[in-house]
């Protein structure tokens, strides 16, 4: 503005100056660390000037498109606003200024905590005066707390009787003055949370407390008034109030989970927690509608469910699960079936499953043929003969594309191998083995995977005339692919014609057999004899009877006979018989009819003995094993027989004493007619005709002496 003036006046005129143009530039602090807890609302500032009015845009990790829409508005003021704070919303955020005449930027980095929580909140308590209470405060959290107690809503004071730690608060010595409510608070930088319980002192103590004391342990009351809170895509937090533990501490909480879309009505089990927890967040599947339940448990068993809680439905997602079990295999030479286990109901995460397979021949650089299908299979038609092919598939719903799997390869069907094995030989025959020979078929005409060369093989006859044989095939297979192939057939019948032929084989196909090829094996040791019978037939033989191996395996030229006493652990000496190859049977004098014999026959050809059949006697109802003592050895029988003679040598003496002084032998009847008997047998002495009886009843014989 200028001014011009004389005596006359003045005059004025103005002149106006505009900036047209200003770099932008940032107005706040830069750097700035912002911390917030989950699912809460957010502001990150970014103030900024520039002329013309630059254009500002935020981004995240120095990735990606601007963040706008969905849970993400940018305000005019260059405010980002966070609807629902997550834990992957994490990072460094900046925030970018841009204009004709350059741009600016500022960064604020953004921290996402969990939040404060009291897992185990102090319970209601009743207390006898004089006796000591523990409140619980037990908290959670991913950030440094403080803890504090206050008393009807003022600070509490300590002094030198409560003592507080870390998880509670002691309260010794109740006395009427600490009844109140009790309040236990826990501040972080960010958060804060709060519970409070109720003590009431009481003048002495319930009359049925020492009966209640002694009651046994019950299992735990069902937990009540389960809340959620706290919701996100894919979690939410379950709280609830624990029941009465009936004297038995509570060690597991079991939450279960019903849904209303795929098996209505059926509770399945979600988490297993510890017994201190109250409130815990759930891991959820996108797109159901969910309600939780939760069973406790103590030593003594498990609580009935609680009641259900109110439905939770998780928003929808694409799938994150990829088909289970893609395959590629053919039911016909000219298709290819290719298969996969559908999604489960939980990981269908949203409606209109569907899938989309592609497939394409291996090694061919051709383009991906690809098919959409709500099915969980799909055919390839027409195809070549065991064709390979490279085969994926994608889960998608209407949220959107799952993962793509892994290529894996499958083929189309097999057809009937085109060649056939050739110069099928055998070589280095022997009684139960041989080796063979064949010339291999090129792998291509096997029109298949390769599985085998598969031999057939049979036994035609047996070298002995007149013996049936079963003509029955039997089946070995030979996986090799050298140049010059063999096998060795073994566990074969000695002494037999077979036949056999080959074929190459796939899955599902064989090629036509190869030529026949004839061969005898070499005579080998006899079987197992088809029975062998002991009978007894008098107190002093054993039959023998027996008959002939079921598979000789040679020409029979004898049968070998051995046996010996068994008696306990005790073999007696063995002794043996040999037998021509007519002879079935053989009877055998016993030495000793008491005795137990063991015995063992086997068949004879040139080559040695055969299995060996073995038997043992006796094996009969009427005859048992008796371990043979003979008395008139033994220490026991002796000794008494002994003692038995010095009695009865002692009582003769006595007697002849008596007599040779007149006295008088007073005894039963049995020891006078022994003595009577002993005398007149041994000493051959008269005796009177008449036997003078004493008057005590003893009989009194006088011996007469011969001169």
């Amino acid at each position: 503005q200028c001014n011009a003036s004389n005596q006359h006046g003045y005059l004025l005129a103005n002149a106006f100056i505009s900036v047209l143009d200003m770099s932008p530039r940032m107005l706040g602090p830069n750097n700035q660390l912002i911390k917030v807890t989950e699912n809460k609302q957010i502001f990150l500032d970014c103030p900024f000037f520039g002329s013309p009015l630059p254009v500002l845009r935020w981004f995240k990790n120095g990735q990606g498109s601007g963040l706008d829409g969905g849970q993400y508005r940018v305000y005019i003021n260059g405010s980002l606003e966070i609807k629902r704070a997550r834990k992957e919303d994490e990072g460094i955020y900046t925030c970018v200024a841009t204009s004709i005449m350059g741009t600016a930027e500022n960064q604020v980095r953004l921290e996402v905590k969990e939040p404060t929580r009291i897992i185990r909140a102090p319970m209601d308590q009743s207390a006898v005066r004089g006796s000591a209470v523990r409140f619980e405060c037990v908290v959670n959290s991913s950030q440094p707390t403080s803890v504090s107690w206050t008393k009807d809503d003022r600070p509490l004071y300590l002094g030198w009787r409560l003592k507080k730690d870390e998880t509670s608060l002691t309260i010794p010595n109740v006395n009427e003055g600490d009844k109140g409510t009790y309040t236990c608070t826990v501040r972080s930088e960010i958060d804060q949370d709060s519970a409070s319980a109720h003590l009431t002192v009481l003048e002495e103590a319930s009359p049925n407390h020492s009966v209640s004391s002694a009651l046994p342990a019950g299992r735990p009351d069902p937990p009540t008034d389960l809340d959620l809170s706290d919701p996100t895509a894919r979690s939410v937090r379950l709280t609830w109030i624990p029941g009465n533990e009936h004297r038995s501490p509570v060690t597991e909480f079991h939450v279960q989970f019903e849904e209303d879309r795929w098996e209505p009505g059926k509770w399945q089990n979600l988490s297993v927690y510890p017994g201190d927890l109250n409130s815990v967040i759930l891991q959820l599947a996108p797109f159901v509608r969910y309600q939780f339940r939760v069973i406790a448990r103590n030593s003594v068993g498990l609580s009935e469910p609680s009641q259900p809680s109110p439905r939770y439905t998780t928003s929808g997602a694409p799938p994150d699960a990829i088909p289970r079990d893609l395959r590629g295999w053919g039911s016909k030479k000219d298709n290819m079936n290719i298969t996969w286990e559908p999604l489960r109901d939980l990981e269908r995460n949203g409606p209109h499953l569907h899938y989309c397979v592609w497939w394409r021949r291996k090694d061919s650089g051709e383009d991906w043929n690809n098919v959409t299908t709500y099915q969980s299979k799909h055919l390839v038609h027409p195809t070549g003969t065991y064709v390979p092919y490279e085969i994926k598939i994608q889960a998608r719903n209407e949220f959107g594309h799952g993962p793509v799997s892994n290529v894996v390869i499958g083929y189309s069907g097999e057809d009937e191998p085109t060649d056939t094995p050739t110069n099928l030989q055998v070589s280095e025959v022997t009684n139960t083995t041989a080796v063979i020979h064949w010339t291999p078929v090129h792998m291509s005409s096997v029109q298949g995977e390769f599985k085998e060369y598969r031999l057939y093989y049979w036994r035609e006859s047996s070298q002995l005339p007149g013996l049936a044989v079963s003509k029955e095939k039997k089946t070995r297979g030979f996986y090799t692919t050298v140049a010059e192939p063999s096998g060795l057939l073994a566990d074969l019948v000695p002494y037999s014609n077979y036949k056999m032929f080959m074929v190459v084989a796939n899955n599902h196909f064989e090629s036509p057999p190869s030529n026949t090829v004839e061969f005898s094996t070499k005579e080998g040791v006899p079987g197992a004899l088809r029975f062998f019978r002991i009978n007894r037939r008098s107190l002093d033989t054993i039959h023998l009877e027996w008959d002939k191996p079921q598979e000789p395996n040679g020409v029979l030229i004898a049968y070998l006979l051995k046996y010996q006493t068994v008696n306990g652990s005790r073999l007696g000496h063995l002794h043996g018989e040999t037998f021509l190859p007519n002879v079935t049977e053989f009877t055998l004098r016993l030495p000793n009819p008491t005795s137990r014999y063991n015995f063992m026959l086997a068949a004879l050809t040139k080559l040695g003995t055969g299995v060996v059949y073995s038997e043992e006697s006796p094996h009969f109802s009427n005859e048992a094993y008796i371990n043979q003592v003979d008395i008139a050895t033994q220490g026991w029988f002796i000794g008494l027989m002994c003692a038995i003679a010095l009695i009865i040598l002692i009582l003769l003496i006595v007697c002849f004493i008596k007599r040779s002084r007149g006295g008088k032998y007073p005894g039963g009847v049995f020891l006078t007619a022994l003595t009577h008997y002993l005398v007149r047998d041994k000493k051959d002495l008269p005796l009177d005709s008449v036997d003078q009886k004493d008057p005590d009843g003893s009989f009194d014989y006088q011996f007469q002496r011969s001169l």
